[in-house]
């Protein structure tokens, strides 16, 4: 019996050490985010070992294992009506509220999930309950783009299923279908959703997607853009927020990398020079025309910038850029645009958490628009986390995603 307990309190030190990370004092529900990351750590690190037995891609395993326990079956809810269709090829859900005698037309949101490119779906509960609240919270019909996941497809795939989608949906006999406004369309995402979103609404302006201009059916373009705590550039992974929150829970550094490597279908070898900036050296000549567009010593407030130093190597692997071009491609980092299409984009809301190594990604773009004469919010959070909007629901149910996402639907409500 003695041996019993002893094994049993070693057992439980070797879970607390497993489960305990030293987070900041302002995280809100920290012992809870801890076992939340705990727990989507031990599962990456199952799906990890069965990759490495060559049994199926961790990715896919890892997928399915989210939709498994989480899927919704149900496909309509009340009051809201919820369908699965197929726009221009591209499956989504639509949320659309019951309409009311003599109303007018309702507003919109199209709306793009989160996950590295990878995870998650428009029909797990975690996205099916936002944008049932959404749509409830707006009285607007919203549009869940279920684009294609990694590994299936890669980069430009995610792009182009988000962009046909949406350019499906802003045709006007689409929008009376639905008894949609035309001038009040929003076009929203979350993390990798957001970096979808922002690069979606700089392709409906012609400096770079001219044929666009040219498409009769195209005359409807989003009024806003609500970017929530977006993934933006791939430069850079030595911001000040990638320094101060590199172990942070949910994200950490080293996982986004390997998203990005992921989307580009990239070799797993380029991390560790991906990390340490290598890719954007001064001696690789492709990346200079886009240095004065990320430089986070002049966009960054002080308050942000704190006492990091950037980290900008001498001599580097232009190697890099030429196996991966898409990392200075503005289609997956629309960070790197140019100013002539950013004074073009729409009034613009982006929420920021301080515990989170895509901060600086959002602050950076906040200001770029801002400089460029965009109306822009920056919704700040200091004790939220990446991904906490979405965690809603018990178990993983968290104040700062009611925080987070009350703040945002507030938003909307007053602009859209």
């Amino acid at each position: 019996m003695r041996a019993a307990w002893v094994l049993l309190a070693g057992l439980a030190a070797l879970a607390a050490y497993y489960i305990y990370l030293p987070l900041p004092g302002t995280v809100s529900d920290s012992w809870k985010l801890m076992l939340l990351d705990a727990t989507f750590r031990a599962v990456q690190q199952a799906c990890h070992l069965i990759h490495y037995l060559r049994l199926s891609h961790h990715l896919i395993v890892l997928n399915y294992l989210i939709c498994t326990f989480d899927k919704l079956k149900s496909v309509s809810s009340e009051p809201i009506n919820i369908t699965d269709v197929v726009f221009d090829g591209v499956e989504v859900r639509v949320f659309k509220p019951p309409a009311k005698q003599d109303e007018p037309l309702k507003r919109s949101v199209v709306y793009i999930h989160g996950g590295g490119w990878a995870l998650a779906s428009a029909r797990t509960s975690l996205y099916n309950n936002l944008c049932r609240i959404m749509a409830e919270s707006l009285n607007a019909v919203v549009v869940s783009v279920e684009y294609r996941l990694v590994p299936e497809v890669c980069f430009p795939e995610q792009f182009h299923d988000a962009l046909r989608a949406t350019k499906h949906f802003l045709q006007p006999d689409v929008l009376a279908e639905y008894s949609v406004d035309p001038n009040r369309i929003a076009i929203s995402g979350d993390s990798a959703g957001g970096n979808l979103a922002a690069a979606v609404c700089q392709q409906f302006y012609p400096l770079f997607f001219p044929q666009l201009s040219k498409d009769e059916h195209l005359i409807v373009r989003p009024k806003l853009q609500a970017l929530i705590y977006p993934v933006l550039q791939a430069f850079d992974f030595n911001t000040p927020s990638y320094q101060q929150n590199m172990n942070m829970p949910v994200l950490p550094r080293y996982v986004m990398i390997n998203y990005w490597i992921d989307y580009f279908n990239g070799n797993y070898d380029l991390a560790h020079s991906l990390l340490i900036n290598n890719h954007t050296a001064l001696d690789v000549h492709q990346a200079l025309t886009f240095r004065g567009r990320l430089n986070w010593t002049s966009l960054l407030p002080s308050s942000f910038k704190k006492n990091y130093k950037p980290v900008v190597q001498t001599t580097g692997s232009a190697e890099i850029i030429q196996e991966i071009p898409a990392l200075l491609d503005v289609r997956a980092v629309p960070l790197l645009a140019e100013n002539e299409t950013l004074q073009l984009q729409p009034k613009t809301y982006i929420l920021t958490c301080e515990n989170d190594v895509l901060r600086d990604d959002g602050v950076m773009y906040a200001k770029r628009l801002e400089n460029a004469g965009v109306q822009v919010t920056l919704d700040h959070f200091d004790d939220c986390f990446h991904g906490c909007m979405i965690f809603t629901i018990w178990p993983t149910d968290f104040s700062a995603g009611i925080q987070t996402r009350n703040s945002y639907i507030k938003w909307l409500d007053e602009n859209l």
